[in-house]
């Protein structure tokens, strides 16, 4: 089985980047009906970016997953159309309505926002031609294998990135409170707010704190386990993030899956080279809000109660004050420019930089309000993120080269680690060499020079008889001409193949659906009356009905973060009445508990 590494493409030079480091595909926003609104790219950046994954055998995915208006439909299916001419290996979409248009032939994906979160839910997406899905967040280990077994769908699984906490697809929050929508790509992220936690009477339980905050999600420990699960494709999240953690994050993840690659023959990675990097990966020097493994093992801390921030690294505890000088007791080696943060007296997140270094010495430029003892993190690397704003990493395709006579002069055939030959010929009569030994050393010399191109030499073979003498000229045009050849051909063969979906009319796993099946437009509607489920009422984004509506549906449930869940022991300081309230900014909202499922729900709080 293929084993397939997905890293987020913000823009055309991401997704560069994210295949030279190791990428074996890529996903980025299309020119438009993306979830992330603000990562947009234009079909010419598309369809170059697909060129260049393509001569690695990497591919490209491109987002179309947010909810569609009736008025949308014609002008996402004339984008998608455009799409599949540029060379887009697969599209991820959300809105059913889209199964109903005149797509391309075009491999389609499941997104996430889908809320792939159950045997059944899988089952169906396979039976209506979606060639892959993209798991909910949620899933466990268990759930994995159990959609494995009853399926035969690409599973696509997260092990990297930011939380949602809400099932995605699912979150009607930042809509309701601000009319952005998360499902139209404009997403306000209430989840990162702070809240005060009350009683049902109005009680403060507790104060200014990002209760719905997640930590980051890191499966690094997992993957053995998600690969025997049935998991295919392992994705990074982060479209918005920066450089320095794209590549960061993808060399992290990459040399995992080589190491578990290394010792299982019976799998293969999903695209062609070798990589090498000339820095360490470390996810900690990088964005990061801490790390959970979330439901795969289901541990515990899950959130991130007192900063919706990155910390980065932890590096030491402050051990002194020195006047206008820090004494750190750090395990990492701290240099000017560095960003230091840590929790002051009230709770509260603060930072600085560093001037000047002195062995465990530093001059900060301001003097922080920290005693000793003060736990410190360097959430800015200034050397690492120096580093990774070189070049950083080599991604080679491994070719073997053979020069040989033929019968109007030389020829030169190459092969890749694929299989792929091409082949160039120079017609000349080549003068027998008087220095054979000197003569073969410069034209292997010449032969391996392959310079920027994407090939590295694993052997050179000169079966010419006798050893002739090649002018320099001759021996670079060869090889030039030959490594051109190459690369059309691995861009010809490595196109996107058709994958036509046909509509059906397989029966939906329910009778009925409501408005958590987000129909907002005609064709969604149809989609789902093909498929003998009843639509009881729209989507909200298009109703915009909120009351006594699941505004978030989760699976991390607060009163089990906080030590007080009401199935395994009995509430101290919490009431023991199932519903909580969090206040911001003097709206309310009301939590519930749905124990049997294991979910919290969301809703406005209409009292």
């Amino acid at each position: 089985m293929e084993l397939e590494l997905l890293s987020p493409a913000k823009d055309l030079t991401h997704g560069i980047e994210a295949i030279n480091h190791g990428a074996d595909a890529v996903y980025i926003g299309a020119p438009a009906f993306g979830a992330r609104a603000a990562a947009t790219n234009t079909v010419a950046d598309i369809e170059q970016l697909a060129n260049y994954a393509h001569l690695y055998r990497s591919k490209v995915f491109a987002t179309v997953n947010t909810l569609l208006y009736d008025n949308e439909l014609e002008p996402a299916v004339k984008m998608i159309r455009q799409l599949w001419n540029a060379g887009v290996d697969a599209l991820i979409i959300q809105d059913m309505g889209l199964l109903e248009c005149d797509l391309p032939p075009i491999e389609l994906h499941a997104s996430t926002q889908c809320h792939n979160a159950s045997v059944e839910r899988i089952k169906f997406m396979e039976s209506v031609g979606f060639k892959r899905v993209i798991l909910a967040r949620e899933t466990s280990l268990e759930q994995m294998k159990a959609i494995r077994e009853a399926t035969n769908i690409d599973l696509e699984a997260f092990i990297h990135g930011a939380l949602c906490v809400c099932y995605s697809g699912q979150c009607y929050l930042s809509l309701a409170i601000t009319g952005r929508s998360g499902n139209r790509g404009i997403c306000t992220q209430p989840c990162r707010s702070a809240y005060d936690l009350l009683s049902p009477s109005g009680e403060v339980l507790i104060r200014n704190q990002h209760l719905l905050s997640l930590r980051d999600f890191s499966a690094a420990q997992h993957i053995d386990s998600m690969i025997s699960a049935g998991i295919r494709s392992f994705k990074i999240e982060g479209r918005l993030k920066d450089m320095a953690y794209l590549k960061n994050i993808t060399a992290y993840y990459r040399q995992l899956l080589d190491s578990y690659l290394s010792t299982h023959p019976e799998h293969t990675p999903a695209s062609s080279g070798h990589t090498t990097f000339s820095f360490k990966p470390d996810p900690e020097r990088t964005f990061n809000r801490g790390y959970t493994d979330y439901f795969l093992r289901y541990r515990h801390p899950m959130a991130s109660h007192t900063t919706q921030k990155s910390l980065g690294k932890p590096i030491g505890k402050l051990v002194s004050i020195n006047r206008n000088n820090l004494v750190i007791n750090s395990i990492e080696s701290l240099v000017a420019g560095d960003g230091l943060c840590f929790f002051d007296s009230s709770g509260q997140l603060q930072g600085f930089l560093i001037n000047h270094v002195d062995g465990k010495t530093i001059t900060p430029n301001r003097n922080p309000d920290i005693k000793p003892g003060t736990q410190l993190w360097r959430n800015n690397d200034f050397a690492f993120e120096k580093q990774l704003k070189g070049s950083t990493a080599s991604r080679k395709i491994g070719i073997d080269i053979i020069l040989s006579d033929s019968c109007s002069g030389v020829s030169l055939q190459i092969t890749d680690s694929d299989g792929n030959t091409a082949t160039s010929i120079a017609t000349i009569e080549a003068a027998v060499a008087n220095k054979p030994d000197l003569a073969l050393k410069q034209i292997e010399n010449q032969l391996s020079k392959l310079g920027d191109t994407i090939y590295e030499a694993r052997s050179i073979k000169v079966l010419c008889n006798p050893t002739p003498f090649l002018p320099t000229a001759v021996i670079n045009e060869l090889r030039r001409t030959a490594v051109a050849e190459l690369n059309n051909i691995r861009t010809a063969l490595y196109k996107p193949q058709p994958c036509q979906t046909t509509p059906n009319d397989e029966p939906y796993s329910e009778p009925e659906v409501d408005y958590h099946a987000n129909v907002i437009n005609n064709r969604a509607k149809a989609f789902y009356e093909r498929h003998h489920a009843k639509v009881t009422e729209p989507g909200l984004d298009l109703s915009h009905d909120y009351a006594d509506k699941a505004l978030m549906t989760t699976k991390y449930c607060l009163r089990h973060e906080l030590g007080k869940c009401l199935k395994e022991l009995k509430p101290n300081n919490l009431p023991t009445d199932t519903s909580l309230l969090l206040r911001n900014n003097g709206r309310l909202l009301r939590l519930t508990f749905d124990c049997k499922n294991c979910q919290m729900l969301v809703k406005l709080n209409q009292e």
